[in-house]
């Protein structure tokens, strides 16, 4: 099975998409992460989910997550709001990362050795224009590993 064989359609964002609605996008389609394009639809690198989190909680909780239980439930549900008019271009880590990216033809072992190296979510599918082709999530392509 090839890489084209496990590529489903993945939704993406722009830099410059504002970062509450990514963090709804990843909520509501129960996604690991998002592929950020640049304008010509190509992937430019991936968001996983942890980076809205980490732009959303505060620092001090993030330093010392005992911090967070002074906070009742009703204030930390609000946290998410906190983003404002963030862009996506704004929860993207600072240290460049590795695109977890392979060609159509990369095989299941190619894919997980770009994603374990890459320690992402998910694997963009890009052809020799370098274009979106789709996607291969964790979930979907240790189901095709797993036999299940």
């Amino acid at each position: 099975m090839r890489a084209r064989d496990l590529a489903a359609e993945f939704p993406t964002v722009a830099v410059d998409t504002p970062a509450l609605d990514a963090a709804r996008l990843l909520a509501g389609q129960n996604l690991p992460g998002l592929i950020v394009v640049d304008d010509a639809g190509r992937p430019k690198t991936i968001l996983p989910g942890t980076q809205v989190l980490r732009m959303a909680i505060p620092s001090y909780c993030q330093d010392d997550p005992a911090l967070a239980r002074v906070i009742d439930e009703a204030a930390a549900d609000l946290f998410i709001r906190n983003v404002g008019d963030r862009t996506v271009a704004e929860l993207l880590p600072r240290e460049h990362r590795e695109l977890p990216v392979v060609d159509p033809d990369a095989t299941v072992l190619e894919i997980a050795a770009v994603m374990a190296r890459a320690r992402s979510p998910l694997v963009a599918v890009a052809g020799k224009d370098r274009r979106l082709l789709g996607a291969i999530t964790l979930d979907a392509l240790l189901d095709r590993m797993l036999g299940t």
